[in-house]
């Protein structure tokens, strides 16, 4: 048998293939994904997949080059022209990128890219299901594969699968804007877990997910389908002593020395960036201009090296930008030079490893200020070069970085005054608190490097698989069904708790035409006639709507949560003393949001207000019950007071009372060899967690339970009840 392996897949390759006059070489990849998961993915016996940065027309070429590759565990998928253009650059860096990245205006919709990235997103799904094997772990990166976990869980359902995005996840606003949003989260969601930089980005993804999505979510933990989905942040790290100790090495020494000896005494001011409008290049030349301009005194004693690394400088957006950063960097160098200095050496270029170390290693301060960014690990390696501790980092507060680096300088990035300050401040530092402040952010990135992030998220979805696999274990299998049915049969005496809506008969939009129909009162008057049963219907309902509907069918009723119980041929009993003092000011909340939500309406029962919302505008209706959700826990805290969030419902109710509480008089009352207690959402967990040791509880629908069981829907309660009773021909 196989041992299992770890398949990572990615746009690109951990290298990249170069051809010239005819000939092709690998050259190696200095990412930090691909430094990170470099050796990690050989040493777990693993395949890496993904694009190999050119197209390879040269059929023989392609085949000798994936020979190449797959014997350094490398799995190509080769790209057309066509491909790359419509899928890459268009797709994901013309509609996916800027939306990411809160720059709406620069985005298309084109259809042609976007059913390109549909095309490629299935090559790499197939490369992925052609050499995966039971048991293997399937880790997706990045936005320009988001369709992928999907695509793989369709042919391969049981197999482990992680995503991670590297770029932020925007807000609802901005993400819906795509037309095909429900498309990609439903791609996502073939995940197990699905990783973020921050917890800002799961915010905005569950949130997303919420109000685009047919699914329900408890905190981090999504329920779509049979399957539950775990959200976190996983804060990417760097391979903090590749950095720390090339600072050492006599090429960087050499380099730096030659660095310092240049600045004649002058601070050394950097900012390292690929050319992109999300880095904030133009807003910080003019925060630069800014500090020159407040800051005379610095006129002369300090030089500010702007490096750029090229990319995507003929797309048009990208080539203005470029002309713009060359327009403001000549006029800040007109404005201020002078014939022995100049106030900006900018750079337009790629540098090597050991020239950007010792760039890191020779700063005074490290400028990095991106308008927004997933996380950011230019900061982080120029905090692990400064093994003097003499240096400062100010930091956007835009970066993702931002959440751990506390220590550093925090700006918002469009703020040119504040800019102009805060590098002010940092030259004005003592150098005892410039290393205080470098010490401690050191030790963090040391701690939570490249390698614990890994082994972080690769734990994590160990962990949501295992969660997995028992929901799935949980689900009624045919052998489940013969024990329940052969233990209901056996049984002298039998309690069942039935719970109505979702459980019994399916949600209406409109919950007063909930009517059981009649099958279902067949149903019950085939179960209530056996002596050995009894059945209490255990509902939020009101007991006037429970009555009628129940009329003529011998069973009992518990209503309103377990304000009011009634047994067969008995009148309504109130279960508690309870009071109704606190419903004015209940009612008068839930009036502003029926206002507010065309749809939603409120419902006034004995001891307890609902308001529905199964009519409203789902995005809509989804956002209001989150406010009034809010709005109803502030106000009721101190009054003994519980606020229920059902399923297109939020309902006040005393803490008093609760469906367990219900079931537990009965229980009492009536010990029995059976016991069955059926239900589908939150009110339903106190009912089965009253139930003994002994009993079958299942819920109706996905989300986390205690329920011992799940099942689908109402019909498939009705077959089941049918099944166990040997009532199918009902």
């Amino acid at each position: 048998m196989n041992k299992p392996k770890l398949i990572i897949v990615s746009n690109r390759l951990p290298i990249k293939i170069e051809i010239k006059k005819g000939q092709w070489q690998i050259k190696t990849s200095e990412g930090g994904l691909a430094t990170g998961l470099g050796s990690f993915y050989k040493e777990k016996g693993g395949i890496w997949i993904g694009w190999p940065g050119t197209q390879i027309k040269d059929k023989a070429m392609a085949s000798e080059i994936q020979q190449s590759l797959q014997r350094q565990s490398l799995e190509p998928v080769f790209l057309t022209q066509q491909e790359i253009k419509e899928y890459y650059e268009g797709f994901s860096n013309q509609t996916l990128w800027p939306l990411c990245h809160y720059f709406p205006s620069y985005a298309s919709f084109e259809k042609k890219n976007w059913l390109a990235y549909q095309s490629v997103n299935r090559k790499f799904a197939e490369a992925v299901i052609r050499i995966a094997s039971p048991g293997d772990t399937i880790w997706v990166h990045d936005y320009q594969l988001m369709l992928v976990p999907n695509l793989i869980r369709e042919q391969l359902p049981d197999i482990s699968i992680g995503y991670f995005q590297h770029i932020p996840f925007p807000s609802y606003e901005v993400f819906r804007m795509i037309p095909w949003r429900e498309q990609l989260l439903k791609g996502l969601l073939g995940a197990d877990l699905i990783g973020f930089h921050t917890y800002d980005d799961v915010r905005h993804f569950i949130s997303a997910i919420l109000r685009i999505m047919d699914v329900q979510s408890n905190m981090n933990i999504i329920a779509f389908g049979k399957r539950l989905i775990t959200a976190e942040p996983f804060p990417m790290g760097i391979d903090f002593d590749k950095f720390h100790d090339q600072v050492s090495r006599p090429v960087t020494q050499k380099y730096s020395q030659r660095i310092i000896e240049g600045l004649e005494g002058k601070k050394l001011l950097i900012s390292i960036d690929r050319l992109d409008y999300s880095k904030g290049i133009l807003q910080r030349l003019s925060g630069y201009n800014t500090f020159l301009k407040d800051y005379p005194a610095y006129r002369g004693k300090i030089v500010f090296y702007q490096l750029i690394v090229p990319s995507r400088d003929k797309v048009p957006e990208y080539e203005q930008l470029k002309e713009d950063i060359d327009k403001q960097v000549s006029h800040i160098n007109a404005q201020y030079s002078t014939l022995s200095w100049q106030p900006i050496q900018y750079f337009y270029r790629s540098w090597a490893f050991e020239i950007l170390s010792a760039l890191y290693y020779s700063a005074d301060i490290a400028l990095v200020t991106p308008m927004r960014d997933g996380m950011n690990l230019v900061c982080k390696e120029y905090i692990a070069s400064k093994t003097d501790r003499e240096g400062v980092l100010i930091l956007s507060e835009m970066a993702g970085a931002a959440r751990e680096l506390t220590e550093a300088i925090i700006i918002n990035p469009g703020d040119a005054d504040g800019m102009a300050a805060a590098i002010n401040t940092a030259l004005q530092m003592d150098p005892s608190e410039k290393m205080q402040h470098m010490q401690i952010m050191q030790e963090n990135i040391k701690k939570f490097n490249i390698h614990m992030w890994v082994n972080n998220f690769l734990n994590s979805l160990s962990i949501a698989k295992e969660k997995q696999q028992k929901l799935s274990t949980r689900q009624i299998s045919p052998v489940n069904l013969d024990n329940f049915t052969k233990a209901y049969q056996q049984a002298n005496s039998r309690l069942i708790f039935l719970d109505y809506d979702g459980t019994l008969v399916p949600f209406d939009k409109n919950p007063a035409k909930a009517a059981p129909s009649a099958e279902l009162i067949q149903l019950l008057k085939a179960l209530t006639s056996d002596t050995k049963n009894r059945i209490i219907v255990i509902s939020g309902r009101s007991r006037q709507s429970l009555e009628t509907w129940m009329q003529g069918i011998p069973l009992d009723i518990i209503a309103e949560h377990g304000a009011w119980t009634k047994k067969f041929g008995e009148k309504w009993t109130i279960s508690e003393a309870l009071e109704n003092n606190w419903k004015t000011d209940v009612r008068s909340v839930m009036e502003q949001y029926e206002l507010r939500t065309p749809g939603s309406f409120i419902e006034e029962k004995d001891f307890s207000l609902a308001w529905h919302y199964r009519k409203a505008e789902p995005s809509l209706g989804e956002l209001r019950a989150k406010e009034i959700t809010g709005h109803l826990k502030h106000l009721v805290s101190d009054k003994g007071l519980q606020v229920l969030e059902g399923h297109k419902v939020v309902e006040v109710k005393s803490t008093i009372i609760n469906k367990g509480k219900g079931a537990e008089k009965w229980l009492r009352q009536f010990p029995a060899d059976f016991y069955l207690a059926i239900g589908d959402d939150t009110t339903d967990e106190d009912t089965f967690m009253a139930m003994p040791q002994k009993a079958i509880t299942i819920k109706v629908g996905g989300g986390m339970s205690q329920a011992k069981y799940f099942i689908d829907d109402p019909a498939e309660v009705i077959m089941l009840l049918k099944t166990i009773s040997l009532n199918k021909d009902l």
